[in-house]
């Protein structure tokens, strides 16, 4: 660990990792209480992302009326709090926890992927047991995880450390012959690539029939390795029930030589899930941005 983590500025991130090792000695529905409990206070804070979540649950949830909405974004807030204690277990928690508080469903997809010879790409999304799931499927089936560190080095190499140790290998994002390099060897690669992306090669893409920007990568290294893509989508069960995990079927028309088109049946597949739990999914994101200036702000003053 290099001295300079050991400097002022990284003290309150010492402190709430040792807090958070501190949790986990709870047992598993305590965790889970401290997390919902952390939420509640984060919800009540003046803090940004609350109006950026307000706003893309009215953006894609217009069905609810605001009673229902203020009633989701609560809950939103509790699975964020406990987010941030999955990740802690993604860190430090042995195989056999995790193992014991989850279950895998649809793995004869990605067996049959893999008995092609072309490896696998296992396509997930941006809900908040999202690093819990890397874990659930190295359990079972080793991966190359593809993640991006963040801005704080002291909680990327925590992370990055992390991913090093439980999985096949970790790549970084922007690491494309990597990633083409792990499917020719017939891995798996494991990202998620659903947030909102305006660099080089970014298409406006519905997302619950609104345009957004949106990297639509994964179709193309899809039909350069002949990788099959499955999407891969992890839920938290109700009370202290753990995690459920489902790998499901293959894409069927992907590559089709339409990327936009291709990633919309991923957007489809995203919002299946969301409607289906869509406390957890993580809206506080600025997932609506647009790659022309005449697109609306929708997040103006939050």
């Amino acid at each position: 660990m290099p001295a300079r983590l050991l400097a002022p500025r990284y003290w309150l991130t010492w402190l709430g990792l040792g807090l958070a090792r501190l949790v986990l000695l709870l047992p598993f529905r305590g965790v889970l209480a401290t997390g919902r409990g952390l939420g509640r206070l984060a919800r009540r804070l003046p803090l940004s992302f609350v109006d950026v979540a307000r706003a893309n649950i009215a953006l894609c949830l217009p069905e609810l009326d605001a009673a229902g909405r203020e009633a989701l974004l609560d809950r939103h807030f509790e699975c964020l709090g406990i987010g941030l204690f999955e990740s802690a277990i993604t860190w430090w928690s042995d195989d056999r926890f995790i193992a014991a508080h989850s279950t895998v469903e649809g793995l004869e997809h990605l067996q049959a992927a893999l008995a092609r010879g072309r490896g696998a790409i296992l396509l997930t999304a941006h809900f908040t047991p999202l690093q819990i799931g890397a874990r659930i499927m190295n359990c079972r089936q080793p991966i190359c995880v593809l993640y991006r560190p963040t801005k704080n080095e002291l909680i990327a190499r925590v992370s990055g450390g992390s991913f090093a140790r439980n999985a096949r290998k970790a790549i970084l994002r922007d690491d494309v012959r990597g990633m083409i390099t792990a499917l020719k060897r017939n891995e798996i690669v494991w990202y998620a690539s659903d947030q909102a992306y305006r660099n080089k090669g970014a298409e406006m893409v519905p997302f619950f029939g609104h345009p957004a920007a949106t990297n639509v990568f994964t179709p193309r290294l899809a039909q350069l390795t002949g990788a099959a893509v499955l999407y891969y989508s992890v839920e938290r069960l109700p009370g202290a029930r753990g995690w459920r995990a489902v790998v499901h079927p293959p894409f069927a028309h992907w590559p089709s030589g339409d990327p936009v088109a291709d990633t919309l049946e991923y957007h489809a597949a995203i919002e299946a899930q969301v409607r289906r739990v869509p406390d957890q999914y993580w809206w506080i994101h600025r997932r609506f941005k647009g790659l022309a200036p005449d697109y609306p702000d929708y997040y103006a003053g939050g």
